[in-house]
């Protein structure tokens, strides 16, 4: 798993896009002209809430909303902070 310096707060998640390499006809398409994305794996997680404590951890594969959160760049790789919230599901494989 890769580590990160950022550190969310509250009922927040910082998440990484999964990678997709899209090919149509022979012709690999350009991430400028892809839809965004709407999976990821979760890097890091707040603390939640007192009242709401984080159900996410580290690792975990989720589907989020397509314009949910806030991209960030971090070394050169763009993440997503999200709340908890706007993620709809984990992924089980």
């Amino acid at each position: 798993m890769e580590k990160t310096r950022l550190k969310p707060i509250g009922n927040r998640v910082l998440i990484k896009e999964d990678a997709v390499l899209e090919k149509r006809n022979g012709i690999i398409i350009p991430d400028t002209a892809k839809e965004k994305q709407e999976k990821g794996t979760v890097l890091a997680v707040g603390k939640g809430t007192k009242d709401e404590p984080m159900t996410l951890k580290v690792g975990d594969k989720v589907l989020y909303g397509k314009y949910s959160g806030t991209e960030i760049k971090e070394d050169g790789e763009v993440l997503l902070i999200v709340r908890e919230s706007d993620v709809f599901a984990v992924i089980h494989y």
